[in-house]
């Protein structure tokens, strides 16, 4: 049984590692932000580089895209260096405050993190909790301790960086018309506020939601199920958390490309309006129509990137998409 201070020490010791780690993921996030501002671009379908004749893995003839890196060069020879940084200040924003207030919101709502072997707190994925000699009752009482927890903070996290989420991802579509209307954090509040009120600040919230929180469901529950039954070392537990985790948000992806396309869709943007992107109703109806013209997995692949079929023909002051050269086969 740890004594009073030695819970103490544990506390302090957990939230120091706990804030290292996300100063280390928030660095590499914004060393990675460039990547992610030509992905968010791929999204929704703005397309510049005119692809080029090729092959397949099989040696069927396509055309090629842009990869990822040639995507981020073009956006760095149009804007510079800073103008590939462009959504990054509201995007940490969202994220300095999601991760505070939504651990905070768990702690009062009764929903302690689970302890390892030596009394100190474990971090929110599953395959941390569960030591190597847990017998089923054990797991089982983690696994629902922690999924709780979990469901919670990712619901709160969301809930909390969505706003700015919204303004980070506006201020990276503004790339396609060249427009400065989010140039600045609270031009941009009052630009939503102004434009679509406060439902304006929770554009594309469900489908974000919804991906998020499948993830964490799917992933949490295969890792759980593995190591209860199969695995029983947790490197190999850590392995397959891992490869559990890819697999189930690339069947999630789609829901991303969704959240994305609505929150640019009905805005001021010439991103978000014909003839670049088509008005949808709702988020059901956006996945519905890019589903149906292939596009519910764009930005998926960042390095080999295929068009699938030719663009919607668009009038020369609002090309998305650059002219496609003739395909031939050889």
């Amino acid at each position: 049984m740890p004594t009073m201070l030695e819970r103490d020490d544990n506390e302090t010791e957990y939230e120091v590692n706990e804030w290292m780690r996300f100063g280390l993921r928030l660095g590499v996030s914004t060393a990675l932000h460039p990547f992610e501002y030509a992905k968010v671009l791929m999204q929704i379908g703005f397309e510049p580089i005119a692809p080029v004749p090729g092959r397949t893995l099989f040696g069927n003839p396509t055309m090629i895209l842009p990869n990822v890196f040639q995507y981020a060069a073009y956006i760095k020879q149009v804007d510079g260096f800073a103008g590939c940084f462009r959504g990054l200040s509201a995007k940490i924003l969202g994220n300095l405050l999601s991760a505070h207030y939504s651990e905070r919101i768990a702690d009062e709502l009764g929903l302690e993190a689970c302890e390892g072997k030596r009394g100190k707190k474990k971090d929110d994925r599953v395959e941390s909790e569960l030591d190597d000699d847990d017998d089923g009752a054990a797991l089982d009482d983690k696994f629902k301790k922690q999924l709780k927890r979990n469901l919670v903070v990712h619901t709160a996290g969301v809930i909390i960086s969505q706003p700015f989420h919204v303004i980070s991802i506006r201020m990276m579509a503004q790339f396609v018309g060249r427009e400065r209307i989010y140039s600045g954090l609270w031009q941009s509040i009052r630009e939503i506020w102004t434009q679509d009120g406060l439902f304006g600040f929770f554009t594309g919230f469900v489908p974000r939601l919804l991906c998020d929180l499948g993830c964490l469901v799917i992933s949490s529950s295969a890792t759980y199920l593995a190591s209860k039954y199969l695995i029983r070392e947790a490197e190999g537990r850590v392995y397959f958390s891992s490869i559990s985790q890819f697999v189930v948000s690339s069947m999630f992806y789609p829901y991303h490309v969704v959240s994305t396309c609505m929150i640019v869709n009905g805005s001021r943007l010439r991103a978000g309006s014909l003839p670049n992107m088509e008005p949808y109703r709702d988020w059901r109806d956006c996945y519905a129509k890019l589903r149906a013209a292939g596009n519910h997995k764009r930005g998926n692949s960042l390095f080999f990137r295929y068009a699938a079929s030719r663009p919607t023909k668009i009038s020369p002051a609002g090309a998305g998409f650059a002219p496609y050269p003739e395909l031939k086969k050889f």
